[in-house]
Order: structure tokens, then sequence, then C-alpha cells
């Protein structure tokens, strides 16, 4: 192809640029125009005529050895300064090598990632990779909710070298590769559709194809015959096809391509494109006139760009005349490869390309960096028709979006969903990306004939149909799961056997995929999670304890007795003494309530105290440290009248419990349900193994917890949440649940593990078990409740001594307190009793006597007149009728009324410990002592 504007001016230095393409290819077509056109631009640019860049094709002809002999000849014969090409990635593997062995720059349009641009440093990849769409593949996944992909691509170098890259994108956002489809590019139709008939038996719907555009145009034709083109079904179509789709027969795309997603490097509409455009079509049409069809695409636009910097390298090294090669020795028989020189401009060129970028290149922000071409944002597009409407963006810094907004270099998004996409059969509604039912099948459910509880899990024969009948809590949760479900699934129970080993890897029939799912009263183990998925656990979980209602103490007519120990009784019943012997001490002397015969005193000591019980005591007391002790013990026996109060009152109206707490160190047998792990639970919490025993129904948990452990039954049932729930539901008056609740997964269903209901179960379980009513009906629908019984984890034992040592300290000490400052100043006053030289007996006979005589206040009271009124008219009174008895003539001393003052400055009616009944005079006889 004649270049354009190339003078034949030999003052004007030559760069010789080799081209290697696969000229029977609408793309090497597409970008050996595009080459030649932009080698024109550049001369024609006014500072570019000091440089010509003469370019030499040659055809690869799809052939990898065509491609190695090209390359051979054009750095041995024409010592080309670079390589554009080849276009394959085989092709180019050898290629690169001689480039580096050379020191020629090597750019190819070849996007096998396995070619590596760090291991080759001649090596400038002039198209992304396609490893570079492998996030975008995956966000689109991932926005879909996608679990499993089928990935179909063709057996060839470029065809597998996605898969690696593509796994591990999926991988990140915890999606699975199920399968993996590998199309030869000779295979014929009949091979293809028997392979589409393979994957239409599978449950993934979701399918990336990575094909070349005519292995793709029929897969399609025979996938729309196998029927995958239509509702449920989900297809997406790498790059390198969406790119090169303008060369698939429009006819095809129409019939057998709709509602297909594809991505795309993004390329911005710009006016310069516009304008190439054009002019693309034109010198295309005039060179290749026989060919229609044929638009131009991204690989030409990379190709255009890729020369435009190579050139504007060639300009930045700034020559004014090219280095020749230098020849490698000649003195031996060399191969072409050994006779192979050296380019002296080539490591120049090289070091000025890997890192450039064009301001404005035709495929958008072209920037090339260590070699490798930076990615641009990529286009999501939708088919529709014969054509494509796009639908969002992808870029690194925002994943996806619906309108992409270019603010220099920025990426800014609008939102974050993509627009309205039209699927495989004119569908609106976003495939699930599975389907269980394929050809008619329903979804094969496994239900164990010998579960745990019947109320749970219950496989019956129908007398009418032979046919087994499964009914239990679990399949009615299960079947409300379903109808949950934003799709209709169908499915059939399938009964079998459960094995003996519940720990072995096919215990749930799973792992061979015999059951699509297994259903029942399945306890989610760590270890069973190994070979089966369960989604989140639908009953109430834990692991407790019940036992049996010890009702009969309310009958008890000494009940009375029970809220206190025997020892705090015995100790309350001494401090009421002791209490009252303190008083009794303190007021003897000075309180006439206090003194009279010894009967009558030893009758106050235990009157007095026992009074302040019900604070009845009507005895009025005068000394400070009687109010002293006497504050302290009221305290005291406000606080232990409360406790007894509410103690006796929980006794008669809450059920008391038999301990379960200590049942390992009582030793009482314990049962558990049979075949159930709680049995190695209970070995891990120091259990004898001899004291377990285990039972199969609801009815034998009664009757043992009836006949208790002394009599062939057991003290207490420990066994899972929702077993206890069912059994109290049905027994509520005769048992309770006490105790810890220790922590358990609870009940699941369970699925294999690449189960792709896995996240739809686990919303369903979610929206079912909300405000608990479903499980609430379900346990009442299969047992038959005696009554509504409120359950408590309480019991209310007998209070003890240690409950109240602190209260009787405190009043022992101040009643001793009280009693010691007494007895000090008692001896202090009568020192000189202490002081004789009497015998010891003697002297505390004295001392006694002291104490049992009256202390006589009436000094006192002359002395201080001015205590009150009443007491100051006393004195006058006696004193005058000491000075003359005919003052008072008709008054006999015997009925003079006074009152007496307490020697404090205040009357006994104003006494603090005072009954409630008015004061009464105290009635004394005038006698010659005043």
């Amino acid at each position: 192809m004649p270049i354009r504007g190339q003078d034949n001016n030999t003052s004007a230095v030559k760069v010789d640029l080799g081209i290697i393409l696969d000229m029977e290819t609408d793309v090497g077509k597409v970008m050996h125009t595009c080459i030649i056109l932009a080698i024109e631009d550049y001369h024609a640019a006014a500072n570019r005529t000091a440089t010509r860049i003469v370019p030499h094709l040659r055809d690869s002809k799809k052939d990898d050895v065509e491609a190695a002999s090209a390359a051979i000849y054009l750095l041995k014969d024409v010592q080309v300064q670079a390589i554009f090409g080849p276009q394959m990635s085989t092709q180019t593997d050898f290629v690169i090598d001689l480039g580096n062995r050379v020191k020629v720059p090597i750019i190819s349009p070849a996007t096998s990632p396995s070619l590596s641009v760090k291991e080759n440093p001649f090596f400038i990849r002039g198209a992304l990779p396609s490893s570079s769409q492998t996030k975008v593949i995956a966000a689109i996944v991932k926005n879909y909710d996608w679990r499993q992909v089928v990935i179909i691509h063709e057996d060839s170098s470029s065809g597998t070298g996605i898969f690696p890259d593509l796994t591990d994108a999926l991988l990140e956002i915890n999606t699975l590769v199920s399968y993996r489809s590998v199309i030869s590019p000779s295979a014929n139709d009949d091979q293809i559709l028997k392979e589409l008939y393979n994957l239409n038996t599978k449950q993934t719907r979701v399918f990336i194809v990575h094909l070349q555009p005519y292995l793709a145009s029929r897969l399609f034709l025979k996938a729309k015959e196998a029927g995958m083109m239509s509702s449920g079904y989900a297809w997406i179509i790498t790059d390198g096809l969406m790119s090169l789709l303008d060369s698939v027969d429009p006819s095809v795309i129409e019939s057998s391509m709709q509602g297909v997603l594809g991505i795309k490097p993004y390329v911005p509409s710009t006016t310069e494109l516009k304008i190439f455009t054009k002019r693309w079509r034109k010198r295309f049409h005039q060179e290749y006139p026989d060919i229609d069809g044929v638009e131009l695409n991204v690989f030409g636009l990379w190709a255009y760009d890729s020369i435009t910097s190579l050139a504007e390298a060639v300009a930045k090294v700034g020559i004014t005349a090219i280095p020749k090669f230098k020849n490698a020795d000649t003195r031996k028989n060399l191969t072409d490869i050994d006779a192979l020189g050296t380019s002296e401009l080539g490591s120049l060129l090289i070091h000025s390309m890997q890192n450039i970028a064009l301001k404005a290149g035709l495929s958008g922000d072209f920037r090339i960096a260590d070699g490798e071409l930076q990615p641009s944002p990529y286009q999501i597009v939708n088919i529709i028709g014969t054509g494509q409407r796009s639908v969002g963006f992808w870029t690194e810094k925002d994943s996806i979006s619906y309108k992409l907004k270019m603010n220099g270099k920025t990426a800014k998004t609008d939102n974050k969903q993509l627009g309205a996409i039209i699927w495989p059969g004119e569908s609106t509604v976003v495939p699930k990306g599975w389907d269980i039912s394929t050809s008619g099948k329903r979804l094969r459910v496994g239900v164990p004939v010998n579960g745990k509880l019947d109320e749970f899990i219950k496989v019956e024969g129908d007398s009418k149909t032979q046919a087994l009948v499964a009914t239990g809590l679990c399949l009615d949760f299960f079947n409300e799961i379903i109808r949950s479900l934003p799709y209709a699934v169908t499915y059939v129970f399938i009964p079998f056997p459960i094995p003996d080993s519940r720990t072995s890897p096919d215990y749930y029939h799973l792992d061979n995929m015999e059951y699509d799912a297994v259903v029942g009263d399945l306890t989610i183990l760590a270890r069973q999670s190994k070979y089966v998925n369960f989604p989140l656990p639908f009953p109430e979980s834990g692991i407790s304890t019940v036992v049996p209602v010890k009702d009969d103490e309310r009958k008890n007519i000494w009940i009375f007795l029970k809220p206190l120990k025997s020892e705090l009784w015995i100790t309350t019943g001494a401090f009421f003494v002791f209490i009252g012997f303190v008083v009794w001490v303190l007021e003897h002397r000075v309180n006439k309530e206090f003194r009279g015969p010894k009967h009558k005193q030893v009758g106050m000591i235990f009157w007095f105290s026992f009074s302040t019980l019900v604070f009845a005591h009507r005895e009025r007391v005068t000394s400070n440290l009687t109010r002293f002790v006497l504050i302290v013990w009221v305290f005291v026996v406000l606080v232990l009248t409360s406790s007894y109060t509410a103690s006796l009152s929980s006794m008669l109206t809450v059920q008391q419990l038999q301990p379960a707490n200590d049942l390992i160190n009582n030793g009482g047998y314990v049962g558990y349900h049979k075949g159930s792990f709680v049995k190695y639970f209970l070995m891990r919490m120091q259990f004898d193994s001899s004291k377990l025993r285990s039972y199969s129904t609801l009815e034998e948990y009664n009757d043992a917890l009836s006949r208790g452990s002394k009599n062939g039954g057991v003290s207490a049932i420990i066994d899972e949440l929702p077993y206890l729930t069912l059994f109290l539901n049905k027994y509520c008056r005769k048992y309770i649940m006490v105790g810890q609740t220790y922590k358990s997964d609870g009940f699941g269903f369970a699925l294999p593990e690449a189960s792709p209901l896995v996240p739809d179960v686990t919303r369903a379980v979610l929206k079912v078990m909300e405000g608990g009513e479903f499980a609430k009906r379900g346990i009442q629908k299969y047992s038959s409740n005696e009554t509504d019984c409120s359950q408590s984890n309480g019991t209310s034992d007998s209070l003890t001594l240690d409950s109240f040592k602190g209260l009787f300290l405190i009043a022992g000490v101040s009643a001793g307190t009280a009693l010691l400052i007494f007895f000090l100043i008692f001896l202090y006053q009568n020192r000189e009793i202490l002081a004789t030289d009497d015998s010891i007996w003697k002297k505390l006979s004295a001392i006694a006597k002291v104490f049992d005589e009256e202390k006589d206040n009436s000094n006192s009271k002359l002395e201080k007149p001015e205590g009150n009124e009443e007491s100051l008219t006393a004195t006058v009174l006696l004193a005058a009728n000491e000075a003359s008895p005919e003052i008072l003539p008709n008054l006999p001393s015997q009925s003079l009324e006074i009152r007496i003052s307490d020697g404090l400055g205040a009357s006994p009616a104003d006494e603090g410990f005072s009954t409630t009944e008015p004061a009464t005079l105290v009635h004394e006889t005038i006698t010659e002592t005043f």
C-alpha cells in the first residue's frame, strides 16, 4: 500500500518499520489501514519533514512459522528499527525473543496475559491484555449476586489465557466456576450442540463466552437451537468478541444473540474520531473494494495510537542520522538467527516508548507505562436487534456505574447500578443464575426416615396409596421457606435412612449430589460443615436443662419456718434476748418500767425486745445509750421482717425446683436424646457416662422424670432447646427449664457446598423467623398444650445467716458498746466501793446492790427548776408544804400529781420511743425527802 505524502527526498532520514499482520483476517486489514493513515498523518506534520517512517509489511498468513520467518527477514535483510505485530499471541511469543536478541522494540496487539512485559525488556503491548477485563466481568456477576458461572472458551493459548485471572477475580466475590467448557476451533456443529446440551443439564445459567467471532457465531446459533437463549439464562461475552462484533453475521446477532451482555473498552466519541472514521472508511474501501461490512474497531485505533507513539519516540530521540545495525561476526558459518545484528537505535526507542502518553489518542486515554497499555474505562452494552445499547460503565476506581462523567482523567459515577437490560427471551426480569428444574426435573429433598422426634420429622406410609408421606415441624418450616423465595421452586421429598455413623461424609448424601437438599432436625456441627453447607438456623438454638417442678412444699404446715435457715432463726432469737438484756441493764436504775419483782424484770427483757418485731413496745426509755441501741436494732428488725416476708411470699406463689446445678456432685442420672451429640457435650462437661440415659420420645422424657433417679428414671433432661420447648409446651405443669443455656448452632437445612440456594434460603429464613409467630404456631400444632404456663429459671431458697451477718454484727457492736459505756460510767460513779479493802465478793455484792437500787434524781430536779413550767410549780408547792402544812390543809400528800422531769430538759411524753397513746402522769408520793 503506497504511503501518501512520502517523497523521494534523499536527504530525509528514513526509519524502517516492520509490520507483521494476518492479512487474511479483517482485523489485520483494519489495523494495516490505520497504520498507513498514522504514518501519513506523521509525515503531514510540518515539523516531521526531516524523518520518514518507511513501513515494510509481511503477511503471517495465520501461521506461527510464517510470522517467525517474516520477523527474521525484517531484522536480517531490511534491518528495521521496530516491528509492529504480530497480532496473534502464539506468533508474538517467538518474535519477542528475536526482538530481545536484536534489541529492536516489538509493539504487538497480542492480548494473552502469558506474554510478560516485565520479562521481555523490548516488548511493548499495544493493546489491553485479556486479563484486564476480568474485574469488569466479576463486577457484573456481583451486581446480580450470581454465585456460580460457566466459562466457555476456545481451546487455544488466547482462549485459555484468561481462565486463571478470571477465576481469581470471581473467587474474590465468592463466586465459583461450576464448569469449564473448552471448545476446539475445529469443532463441528454437532460437537458444539452436544456440549451445549451437557451444559443445559447443569444448574448454572450464567455463561461467560470467550471465543473468536467465527466460533462464537456458531455457538449462539446452536444455543438458540438448544433453547438456551430463553428467559432465565444470562450470557456475557468478553471484549475480544464484543469489539469485533461487526464481523459477525447480522442475521446471527438478530436471531441468536438477543439479550446478551458484552463489555468493551470505552472509546470517547470525539470530533477527531468522527473525522478519522470517515477517512478510514474511504481509504479501506479504496484498498479493499470487495470487502463490505467491516467497520473500524478498537484494535485499529490502538494500532493508530501505537504508531503515533512510535513516531513521537522517534522525534524525541532527535536523531539526524540513523545508526546502522551492528552486524554479527560473519567469519563462521552462521544460521539466519546467528547472523542477526544488533540495533543501536532500538535501545533509545524502547527507553522513550516504555513510558509515553498521547494527550488526545483516537482510542481515548492512550498511555503506556512500563511497556504496558494502561486500562481505560470499560463500557457495558446490551445486544438488542442488530445493534447494541449502552447500559453502564466500569472503572478501576468506581466499579460499575450507569453514567460516566469524564473530568480530565477522573471518572465520576452518577449511580452504582446498570441501566435497564433486555435479557434473553425478551425478559426484563434479572436471571437468578441457576435453575433446578431442567427437562421436568424437580428439587430432590432428602428426608430421614428415622429422625429424632416425630413431632419434628416423621415419615409414614399412606394406607390408601402405600406411598411414603413426610410430616413434621421441620417440613412445615421448609415449605414456608420455599414459599418465601422470590421465585418458584418445585421439589419432591425423598425418604432415606440415616446411617449409624452420623459423622460420616455421606451422612446427608450430598457429597455425591444424590439430593439437592436434606430437611430434618439436623444439628449444625463444625465437623459436618466440612461436607455440606448450612443456611441460618431456623429454630431457637442452645442446650438447656429441664427438671420436675417441686410444688408440694406449699402444702407443708411448717412452711412459715422455711424462709429462714435454722442457724438464722437461732441467731435472731439470741439477739432478741441479748438486746432485751442490754436495754434492761441500761434502763434498770433510771426507769421504773424496768424495775419491780425479778419475774417481772425477766418478763420485761423478753417482752420489750420481741415487741420491737412489730414496733409494739409501750415502755418509755430515758437513757441516750438505750436510744442508740434501739435505733440500730429497729433497723435490723426492719430488714429481717422485710426479707422474711419476701421469701415466704415467693415460696407460697412460685413453684419450687429441684436442684439442677449440682447434678454432677449429687450423682443423679441425667437424660438426653438418643443419637444426639448432647451425649458428647455432657461428657465434656465431666458427667459420668454411667449416669447418662438416652430416650427417644417426649413420653419417655416424661416417664423418666416422673420416676426420678432413685426409681430408674432421671433427675433432669439436658437437650437442645427445640426439643425442650416442645416438651415443656406439652408438660408445662410438671416441668420447668432451669440453669444456664449453653450456646449451640441449632437446626438447619443441609445443602451441597456449592449450592446456589444458600444465600436465598438464608434470607428466606430471616424473613420467616421475624417475630417468631411461625415457630409458636408450629409448636402449638404438634403438642397438646395443657395451659399457658409462665416459666421461671429462678428458685426461692431459704435465707441463710450469711445474708445477715453484717446486720447482726452492727447490732451486736452497737449494743455491746452502749453496755460497755454504761458499766464504765456506773463503776466510775461507785468507785468508792471498789476502793475499799473488802474482798472481791463483797465488792461485787455491794456493786450489785447499788445497781439494783433506783437512782435518785431529786437533787438535780431541785437544782434546775427552770427545766419547765410544771417542774417549777411542783418545786414551789413542795417548798410551801414543808414550810407550813396548813397552807394546803385539804391536799393529801399521796394524791398530789406532779410531772417529774428526767433531768435532761424533756418530759417522758416527748420520748422518741414512747407509745402512740397520750402521755400519762406519773404519781409520786411527797415524802420528807423533799
